[in-house]
């Protein structure tokens, strides 16, 4: 199975971009490519801007890569209870190109927080959302105190009730 995985966030420094290498790390059996989002940068969504210039390839490149995907990863950030600006944009941009965003995969949603709240604000307006893109959310998990939770030097979970859960959500693809 190709499986397509990225942190929705632009930050260098990104947690979830952690978390979703470390996930993409325990799937050996399945073809992961990880994308950054970073590399998908187009202008603050715009009807306006739509209607002047169009929708941007980088929109288009994003719907090919889900396109090409068997199955999809996500590890949302939170900014103040909501997704990232760079995420939001990005997916605002796709959604005028093709509504159907998630285009019928199963997608495991992640996220995390050096909060002992893991992010989980964002994580359900995305679950709660993901069907009116044709989102298969097949599991979801929230890892709270990401800093208590996660070695970065090994780039690994440390909790083992958290990695057993994480485990069991990618079990789903």
């Amino acid at each position: 199975m190709k499986i397509l995985a990225f942190a929705a966030s632009n930050s260098r420094k990104s947690i979830n971009q952690s978390l979703v290498n470390y996930a993409s790390s325990l799937l050996p059996e399945h073809s992961v490519e990880v994308l950054n989002i970073n590399d998908y940068e187009m202008p603050i969504y715009s009807s306006d801007l739509e209607e002047a210039h169009g929708i941007p390839s980088a929109a288009n490149r994003f719907i090919a890569k889900i396109a090409e995907a068997d199955a999809l990863l996500i590890s949302f950030a939170e900014h103040n209870g909501n997704y990232t600006v760079a995420y939001k944009n990005l997916f605002d941009w796709a959604s005028r190109e093709r509504m159907d965003v998630y285009q019928s995969k199963p997608v495991v949603m992640l996220s995390t927080s050096p909060g002992p709240g893991g992010a989980c604000s964002v994580l359900k307006l995305a679950n709660e959302s993901a069907h009116f893109f044709k989102g298969n959310v097949t599991a979801t998990l929230s890892i709270p105190s990401f800093y208590d939770n996660f070695d970065l030097e090994k780039g690994e979970l440390t909790n083992g009730e958290l990695a057993g859960k994480l485990r069991q959500a990618l079990a789903t693809l």
